[in-house]
């Protein structure tokens, strides 16, 4: 298929952030905490925000892939069959999974790439003169405390979130969409660790669904996807009105407790069974998703998320040694799982050539 040219790719990026409703706003939030000021015993303001968080993520995230299968589709009637030649390979994405049932979530950073994508896309940014490069160290600087304890600052999560809602406010989403597509070729791609992307592509390749889960905002979260193949991503979804930001998030940063409500939400809507998924992260903080699929593998694991790996039976994966992986637990489920998906990939196939 003929490369399109970038200002097309960027028009295309425009539409489809410009038109993604809005749909979850400040009103809903409000009317969630006034009814947890009303009855002591119901959830936290923490746990609301967190749901929230998850709901709009996999709102969002069903919309973009929707949008994409749509241009995608869109793209193949511009071609004649001699265009597109015989065999010609077909966007990971815009292929119906034949495993329809089970699927693959992947934490970002730190697990699919290496660093904190967000630090890549603040140094692409700075480049651009968009802010300081002192906000640059500070971002930075703040990553490799939370790398060496372990453990996330509520301070600096607080800080940082401001920072980032100041940045965005004001702008277009096809804007910082446009960016994150310049910003992923020229820093993110080199970032990918190999192992990592190769675990994606086996549930690819076994037609299952594979998604991003990440604090990073989804519209920087889907052109990481789009560009590994994948298909889609659950990331934090900052409230806009007719393709501008407000400078207001949904719910919450998606983190913790706000992950595993996006993953089990977008499994109810896409009919999954979260005992035949997977899912694959760095940090402790993610336990609540790995706890909610049938099969748990720690990759590049933080200290704390090691001991529980170990104390579960999860398996373990080191990407960053270059030694073999550590295999705590069974890691034949894994490969089970991908076999299984394989199966019916085969039978739908043939199905497919029986009609």
């Amino acid at each position: 298929m003929p490369e399109r040219s970038k200002d097309a790719r960027t028009g295309s990026i425009a539409g489809r952030f410009s038109e993604f409703p809005a749909r979850w706003g400040q009103s809903r939030l409000s009317g969630q905490l006034t009814r947890i000021a009303r009855n002591p015993f119901g959830p936290s303001e923490e746990e609301v925000r967190a749901n929230l968080a998850g709901e709009a993520s996999a709102d969002a995230a069903l919309a973009l892939h929707d949008a994409e299968l749509a241009e995608a589709e869109l793209a193949e009637g511009e071609f004649t069959d001699s265009d597109l030649g015989e065999g010609a390979d077909v966007p990971p994405a815009a292929r119906p999974p034949s495993d329809l049932t089970a699927a693959a979530f992947f934490d970002v950073d730190n697990t699919m790439v290496q660093g904190a994508s967000i630090v890549h896309f603040a140094r692409g940014l700075a480049a651009r003169k968009y802010f300081r490069t002192t906000d640059l160290a500070d971002m930075a600087w703040k990553q490799v405390k939370f790398r060496v304890t372990g453990k996330e600052s509520q301070g600096d999560m607080a800080s940082g979130k401001e920072k980032a809602l100041s940045f965005i406010a004001g702008r277009s989403t096809a804007e910082l969409a446009a960016l994150g597509e310049e910003i992923y070729d020229e820093i993110i791609a080199d970032k990918i660790w190999p192992g990592t992307r190769a675990l994606a592509q086996m549930h690819l390749d076994a037609g299952q669904q594979v998604w991003l889960v990440t604090a990073t905002p989804v519209e920087l979260a889907q052109v990481i996807a789009k560009r590994l193949g994948l298909t889609g991503a659950l990331g934090t979804v900052a409230e806009s009105e007719d393709g501008i930001f407000t400078g207001r998030l949904v719910g919450d940063i998606l983190h913790g407790l706000g992950k595993a409500h996006a993953v089990r939400t977008l499994a109810i809507r896409e009919g999954l069974n979260l005992k035949r998924c997977t899912a694959y992260s760095d940090s402790h903080n993610d336990v609540p998703m790995l706890s909610l699929v049938g099969t748990s593998v720690a990759i590049n694991p933080d200290s704390d998320l090691r001991e529980v790996a170990k104390n579960r039976g999860w398996e373990i994966r080191d990407f960053r040694t270059g030694r073999k992986a550590a295999k705590i637990g069974v890691p034949t489920a894994l490969a089970l799982g991908a076999a299984g998906g394989a199966v019916a990939a085969v039978v739908t196939r043939k199905r497919q050539e029986a009609g």
